[in-house]
């Protein structure tokens, strides 16, 4: 039998095992078929399934399409933060809302889109929630390439939408500041951000073109309520004066922008107190004539082209109105427009004057908001003294008499994300509040399933997160490098004074041996001395041009 037929072959190494019946073969066979059928079948199905989903989710894709610009090259992010706003009920701040009365207020201002980001069809990546949260959708790609949106919420005093105008953004942050010069108090406004992000228009005044309206900045609302609170019975006869300065800080230099741009300097006086010698102080008697100064200065004001905007400000203008009382300082209002704030990586490509400029100016703005912290907190030391402008600003930081208020402008193209978050991260450090309301969580949402999500670590994550600029060894390096030079500079240029000086005394010799009679033996005393400390002058200031020359070659190019 088959059985016994199996059951007796015992195969050696070398032989070769029998084949199976055919029964077995056949039956082996329509097994492997019914189950290669059945795999065939499913693999159909899925692959069917798989075809209607794509063919289900183009289709949506293609309604989502129409109803927005397809020519757009980011609509996807476009309809998720309209889905997003969608979700949420958006009460920007109006002017019947109350004013808080803060030391330190902190705010920040959306800019609508210009016509450069209009042109290249960039989406509003910014959500003014309500009149002190305000949300940044930065968009972001998994690495499926699926996209989403990480909306960030951040929480200041005042938030300001795009439809406000300058006369609300100075009726909550600048007004209430006016009250305080006249009870002799020391007030500061500050505007901050990326450049092109509106600072100049929204403390000097609307721009057409290069024609500014300086009636419609912060500046001159800010003199005008000066001059009515001035003409009010209670101050009227206190016999108060009014005065304006106008000037600039660039590269650690001051220039004057009401006297021909005439180059300052700053010292410090007997009782401690730092005094901006050769300071122009005008009186004013009228808003209009405030007007004109700052049409005056302005038109000096030191601007350049960068990476984030081809007309930028690449000084600090501070425009002060100062309160007199038969001679005596009695208040001080500084309004300060910031230069723009850059990236290291965004000026790492530019030439040394460019790069220079830059780090002055991250310097300058990381101290000034160490200045306001320690204000805002009551330290007993205020590190005035790390750069020119808090150096100048000394006295809008020390004392229980002294309010500040800073302006967070901010672009909302996406675009210019980085930067936006950038600023908003320094503006929340200045002044930390706590996240509540609809500032919890970050939201995630996806193109894949279409799903609102929650992410518990995004927001918070990146608020701990220091600027790159903090970061940086190499840009901490470069400032100190430039600080360094700056020193010198100012170093070299007393010396050449003190050379220029010197060389008078050799006219004086001329004269002296152009009389008829002139003693000899003191002449040639003289003579002597005059080129033995000339010569010593010329080294000493020869060493120092050396020094400064080493460094910028070796440390800064």
């Amino acid at each position: 039998s088959t059985r016994a037929s199996f059951s007796n072959v015992h195969p050696s190494d070398n032989e070769i095992l029998e084949e199976p019946p055919q029964s077995f073969r056949i039956v082996s066979s329509a097994s492997q078929a019914r189950r290669k059928s059945n795999i065939v079948k499913e693999m159909e199905k899925m692959k069917s399934k798989r075809e209607e989903k794509r063919a289900q989710f183009s289709e949506i894709r293609n309604k989502r399409a129409q109803e927005f610009d397809s020519s757009c090259p980011n609509w996807e992010f476009a309809r998720m933060v309209k889905e997003y706003r969608a979700t949420i009920d958006c009460r920007p701040i109006s002017m019947n809302d109350p004013i808080e009365e803060h030391r330190i207020c902190v705010c920040v201002r959306k800019r609508p889109l210009n016509k450069q980001e209009l042109a290249k069809k960039e989406c509003d990546m910014i959500t003014v929630a309500n009149r002190n949260t305000i949300l940044v959708h930065e968009p972001k790609v998994k690495v499926d390439l699926t996209k989403y949106l990480e909306n960030q919420p951040f929480r200041f005093d005042f938030s300001f939408d795009e439809a406000a105008s300058n006369e609300m953004v100075y009726w909550f942050t600048a007004r209430p500041l006016v009250q305080t010069i006249f009870e002799g108090g020391k007030a500061t406004c500050f505007a901050y951000g990326q450049t092109g992000s509106g600072k100049t228009h929204t403390m000097g005044g609307n721009f057409s073109g290069k024609t500014q309206n300086a009636s419609k900045g912060i500046y001159a609302f800010a003199s005008q309520d000066v001059f009515l609170l001035q003409n009010q019975p209670r101050y009227k006869a206190q016999g108060l004066e009014v005065y304006v300065t106008f000037f600039e800080i660039y590269n650690g230099k001051l220039f004057d922008l009401l006297n021909k741009k005439a180059k300052l300097r700053v010292l410090e006086d007997g009782k401690q107190q730092v005094q901006v010698v050769g300071l122009q102080e005008i009186q004013v008697g009228c808003a209009e004539d405030v007007i004109r100064m700052i049409e005056m200065g302005s038109a000096c004001r030191t601007s350049g082209h960068t990476f984030a905007n081809s007309s930028s400000s690449r000084s600090h203008a501070c425009f002060q109105i100062i309160l007199r009382r038969k001679g005596k300082l009695y208040g001080k209002f500084s309004l300060v427009d910031l230069a723009g704030n850059e990236r290291g990586a965004d000026t790492s490509s530019a030439d040394r004057q460019t790069r220079m400029e830059a780090a002055e100016i991250n310097k300058s703005l990381l101290a000034l908001k160490e200045c306001i912290r320690a204000l805002g907190q009551n330290k007993p030391h205020t590190p005035f003294r790390e750069s020119k402008l808090t150096q100048v600003l000394r006295d809008s930081f020390i004392g229980l008499d002294s309010r500040t208020c800073m302006i967070a402008m901010i672009s909302p193209g996406m675009s210019s994300c980085e930067y936006t978050l950038n600023t908003l991260r320094y503006a929340d450090r200045v002044k930390e509040l706590p996240r509540n309301g609809i500032a919890g969580e970050a939201n995630l949402m996806e193109t894949e399933n279409e799903e609102l999500e929650i992410s518990k670590e995004g927001s918070n994550c990146n608020h701990e997160q220091l600027s790159e600029d903090e970061l940086s060894p190499h840009l901490s390096s470069f400032r100190e490098a430039v600080t360094r030079i700056s020193e010198l500079e100012e170093k070299a240029i007393e010396e050449l004074k003190e050379v220029r000086e010197k060389m008078n005394n050799c006219n004086y010799l001329l004269d002296m041996a152009e009389q008829p009679e002139y003693d000899l033996e003191a002449f040639v005393y003289q003579a002597q001395c005059f080129i033995h400390e000339g010569s010593q002058s010329f080294l000493s200031l020869k060493g120092t041009l050396g020094t400064a020359f080493t460094n910028l070659t070796q440390r800064v190019l």
